[in-house]
């Protein structure tokens, strides 16, 4: 089974595709499930290329779904293994090909007699990288009927000890949201630029005021992080004092309701700024990841069945800061996600030479397993 599985994570890593665009990913996917096992049902094209594999024992008991992802990132791989990416500036460097291999793995021991009642559903998400895979999928009214209960998920975490497993108590990831300050003035010449609004002022403002709101203590309730991540502004015209500017940021805070309060903090530093520079500006929000708020009897269950494998349990008192829109699942199911140590030497996750070890396909599927059989009980 193993061989198998390190084969199509391999296949997956070789041809990546981006969010929204998974489309030969999830065939890949329902292939290799259809030729070593028999769902129920597979539901296909959920929230854009979604796969649900369901299999159902009996229509009583729990059911129970575990989550990966399907979509790669904008990187150029470095790597020069076999199993490269073929696709130019595209590849997996968040581990996603992983994750799908665990799940895949999944299905061929699902297909042995394991379960008299109860349901299974191994769920191949898009789009997680964007922030809108998650919510496509809730708001899908095929997935709705399977009455889900329960949603189980993992990442591989690069910095910590290999097959260890982490477990955060509060939360797995924190919420994350992306801003656009757009800025609209009036060009002159640059000899007069009197007789303009120009944006460069106000930018300035608006990174120095965006810096000052920071509270960079993650051990602080209070945690929340402003990131710049790209500006522009006129072009290379060395007599234009120009009108247009925007500019971008990310930010994260640990709860819903500090990210409320910084949202009102970012619109009423905005809207200062507009009325004192007599400018026009605009606000877009989007990229929304939630907090991934992870269940407590969920965090207990994987607490016991690591110890019960014989893995080293490492708990986290805080989340991790990045976006996870696995979020959108603890908003409305008992939803919980932790960790597995990737190895302290590996290179990070988005890094351009990160590649998933084939070691912890055993880790995920262990940790599944025991999860499954524990929620199911029969």
């Amino acid at each position: 089974m193993l061989d198998k599985l390190i084969s199509i994570r391999k296949e997956l890593h070789k041809f990546p595709e981006l969010s929204g665009n998974e489309s030969q990913t999830a065939e890949r996917i329902k292939a290799f499930i259809s030729q070593n096992s028999r769902p129920t049902r597979i539901l296909e094209g959920l929230g854009g290329n979604g796969l649900a594999v369901v299999y159902e024992f009996s229509s009583d008991g729990p059911v129970i779904a575990i989550r990966c992802e399907l979509d790669a990132l904008p990187i150029e791989e470095k790597n020069q293994f076999n199993h490269r990416s073929k696709n130019h500036g595209i590849s997996h460097k968040c581990g996603h090909d992983g994750h799908m291999a665990i799940v895949a793995g999944l299905a061929l021991w699902v297909a042995e007699p394991h379960f008299k009642e109860g349901t299974i559903v191994l769920l191949f998400q898009p789009a997680e990288e964007t922030g809108k895979g998650a919510s496509q999928i809730l708001a899908d009214t095929r997935f709705q009927t399977l009455n889900v209960e329960y949603v189980f998920a993992l990442h591989n975490i690069p910095g910590y000890p290999l097959h260890s497993v982490l477990v955060p108590k509060k939360g797995f990831s924190a919420e994350v949201l992306s801003f656009a300050l757009y800025l609209k003035g009036k060009e002159s010449h640059a000899s007069e630029p009197e007789n303009g609004i120009n944006p460069a002022y106000v930018l300035a403002e608006a990174i120095h005021s965006f810096d000052a709101i920071n509270v960079k203590d993650p051990t602080d309730t209070n945690y929340k992080i402003l990131t710049p991540i790209y500006m522009q502004m006129g072009e290379k015209s060395y007599g234009i004092s120009p009108a247009l500017g925007e500019l971008h940021y990310t930010v994260r805070t640990w709860h819903p309701e500090t990210m409320k309060t910084l949202k009102k903090e970012i619109e009423n530093i905005a809207s200062h700024m507009s009325q004192s520079h007599s400018i026009k500006s605009t606000l877009d929000w989007f990229e929304h990841f939630p907090a991934s708020l992870n269940d407590s009897q969920g965090v207990d269950l994987v607490t016991k069945v690591a110890r019960k494998n014989n893995f080293n349990v490492i708990e986290k008192s805080i989340p991790f800061s990045f976006g996870e829109d696995f979020g959108w699942f603890s908003k409305k199911y008992k939803a919980t996600m932790f960790g597995i140590g990737a190895g302290e030497n590996t290179p990070s996750l988005h890094h351009a030479d990160y590649d998933f070890p084939d070691a912890l396909i055993s880790t995920g599927m262990a940790m599944f397993k025991s999860i499954i059989l524990e929620v199911l009980k029969n």
